[in-house]
């Protein structure tokens, strides 16, 4: 009888124990649910706050422990935002506050790639600054050089071909190089010239074929670019 009393004292102190952890269990994931609502309440109005421009929020909300490297809906942080919105003055704030400037948003693009395709020097020359990683490719497989290369942002590819380690003959998914793309894509005119001839001045590989075996030089040819032909031509273009 005390025997069975004992077990019956043990089963009934370990399902008092069970309750007690289930109980503990579920006050823990009610407590973490609630961090986490407020901690999505402070990224996403830091996300606003640097949509708007708001020096003093975007500092008081990173004070108060926002994610400085939280996501959109379109998986852009704050500071991919900044550049979207043209704030350099943000952007240089986020920098300072340690954002990671390689994330890329759901269309493949973080700070210096989207810059670099739409032309925008000061955010280029900011992101190569802070560190850039320029290996990190685009939707195409492209590095930032590469759709410079082709709208004709002279200034960029410069700036790409003088301070940063890009590689001038990435080939992205298409089978082109910055020098195909520029000589493909481009109008023929003064800007793609000038990146043509930025490009073979920094030793790029002139006689790198497309996934068809058609030269920079051939494709100068196709278009008639006499000046992009003379240039290639003697840069030893087959």
């Amino acid at each position: 009888m005390l025997y069975a009393g004992l077990l019956t004292a043990v089963i009934i102190l370990s399902g008092c124990e069970m309750n007690w952890n289930t109980l503990l269990t579920s006050g823990e994931q009610q407590a973490t649910q609630a961090v986490k609502v407020e901690m999505d309440k402070l990224n996403q109005a830091l996300l606003t706050a640097t949509s708007q421009g708001d020096k003093a929020a975007i500092e008081r909300l990173l004070a108060e422990g926002a994610d400085i490297d939280a996501t959109d809906s379109r998986g852009r942080t704050s500071a991919m935002i900044a550049v979207h919105s043209a704030q350099l003055d943000i952007f240089n704030l986020l920098v300072e506050r340690g954002a990671n400037i390689n994330i890329r948003d759901n269309n493949l693009d973080n700070p210096l790639l989207f810059a670099s395709a739409a032309g925008q020097l000061a955010f280029v020359k900011a992101s190569i600054a802070a560190g850039a990683d320029t290996t990190i490719t685009n939707r195409f497989g492209g590095t930032a050089l590469i759709p410079a290369a082709d709208r004709g942002h002279v200034e960029i590819v410069k700036e790409l071909l003088t301070t940063s380690d890009v590689n001038i003959d990435h080939v992205n998914r298409l089978g082109w190089t910055a020098l195909l793309e520029a000589v493909i894509l481009g109008d023929g005119g003064k800007k793609h010239q000038e990146i043509v001839k930025l490009l073979i001045e920094h030793k790029a590989n002139v006689n790198l074929a497309d996934h068809d075996g058609v030269t920079p030089l051939g494709h100068a040819k196709r278009h008639g670019y006499k000046e992009m032909i003379e240039m290639l031509t003697q840069a030893g273009g087959k």
